[in-house]
């Protein structure tokens, strides 16, 4: 998605083509400044430099805007990564590519408001939470979990629970966008998201690679061995 504020031309040189992504850009704003509960399509429309009723002959409520911004700049991000896809790449190297594509066309972009969003204002709106699960969400764990399992199937990962590894594959990111959004702006930081990305993937790949000396059969064996030297105590 190119930067709304690139799109949000002078009204003399607009052409009327380009009055939908308009005013997509000018929502984006709106909400991320004022939150759901708190948006008007007058605000959108002022934003957007256009009257209130143009924004009608679009969008006919602000839900149905938030929803055309999920479907058309954020649900398509999925299937760019899975279009990554490489036969002769390791798992390892989709799983990073992915996590890198994610955060360059949406963490890292004005579309990563809709996170926060989303967050705090799903239970007040579960509809939207709803959506956005099956439209983003449910999409992306599902795609790495399919890196994950492809892995383990090839010897190249540790046999895992993958429904479960995919969702804290993603929750660093989550957290990376929030704090984006708020302690770094808040606090005048400066968090570096290519170093955070990189930490994540090492530490995540280098527990899930199989070693020489490890076989996907004796990991478990490993893990009770570390419990009954006292690294972890059973209840």
């Amino acid at each position: 998605m190119k930067s709304c504020s690139e799109k949000l031309k002078p009204r003399w040189a607009r052409r009327k083509e380009d009055r939908p992504q308009e005013l997509l850009c000018a929502a984006l704003h709106v909400f991320g400044e004022k939150g759901y509960a708190a948006a008007r399509l007058e605000d959108v429309a002022k934003r957007a430099g256009v009257s209130k009723g143009t924004v009608y002959l679009y969008y006919s409520n602000k839900e149905e805007l938030l929803k055309a911004v999920v479907t058309e700049h954020i649900s398509p991000i999925v299937g760019e990564a899975a279009n990554l896809k490489d036969e002769k790449a390791t798992s390892a190297q989709m799983i990073s590519d992915a996590l890198h594509l994610w955060w360059d066309r949406y963490g890292s972009t004005e579309l990563s408001a809709i996170t926060k969003l989303i967050l705090s204002e799903a239970n007040a709106f579960p509809e939207l939470g709803h959506f956005f699960y099956d439209e983003v969400i449910k999409p992306w764990w599902e795609y790495l979990e399919s890196l994950l399992k492809q892995g383990v199937a090839a010897g190249e990962f540790r046999c895992q629970d993958t429904e479960y590894a995919a969702k804290v594959l993603c929750a660093p990111l989550v957290t990376l966008g929030l704090w984006k959004h708020t302690m770094d702006a808040c606090c005048n930081l400066n968090t570096d998201p290519m170093r955070y990305i990189d930490s994540h993937v090492q530490m995540v790949l280098n527990g899930l690679s199989i070693k020489q000396h490890d076989t996907p059969h004796n990991t478990g064996s490993a893990v009770r061995n570390i419990a009954g030297a006292g690294g972890l105590q059973p209840h």
